[in-house]
Parts: C-alpha cells; sequence; structure tokens
C-alpha cells in the first residue's frame, strides 16, 4: 500500500540527503512493513506543497504510548530525543 504524508522543508531535505532515516507520526493511519511511503515536501509558511516528493519503503514500525513510561509533566518538561542508529 501507498500512504502519503507531507514533511517540512527542513525534515525533507535531510532524507533527501540521507541524514535521516526515521519518521515519528501521530498513530492516526495504518501503516506496515512493506508499504511505500511517500513523503511530499510541504511549506509550513505558505501552506502549500512545493511540487517534491519521494517513495521509500517501509522497513520497521513501532507502535508505543509514551505515557504509559512517562509521567505527562516530565513529557512536557523534557520532550524526547529521537536517536538514529546503524
Amino acid at each position: 500500500m501507498e500512504i502519503k504524508k507531507k514533511t517540512w522543508p527542513e525534515h525533507f531535505q535531510k532524507i533527501i540527503d540521507g541524514k535521516k532515516k526515521f519518521e515519528v507520526r501521530l498513530a492516526d493511519f495504518s501503516i506496515k512493513e512493506g508499504d511505500i511511503l511517500i513523503l511530499e515536501e510541504y511549506d509550513p509558511e505558505s501552506k502549500e506543497y512545493t511540487g517534491r516528493s519521494i517513495k521509500k519503503k517501509v522497513n520497521f514500525v513501532t507502535k508505543f504510548n509514551p505515557t504509559e513510561m512517562h509521567v505527562l509533566d516530565d513529557i512536557k518538561k523534557f520532550g524526547f530525543l529521537l536517536i538514529g542508529i546503524e
């Protein structure tokens, strides 16, 4: 299945450059390993798509609820780190 999602320019460029190899999304849609994620560059200032897009094959999906691991006050205070590993 192909799933389209918008991506802001700074994140889109990092994907193009091969530096960003992960996505964090609200789990409000269905996606599984083997699906194709179509990321469409979207400019939040102009509120328009730029016309650039990239297709990526999904090789890993996990869903979690951070409030099961941390209290909401700590989540608001510290936020999260996303760490890419090779």
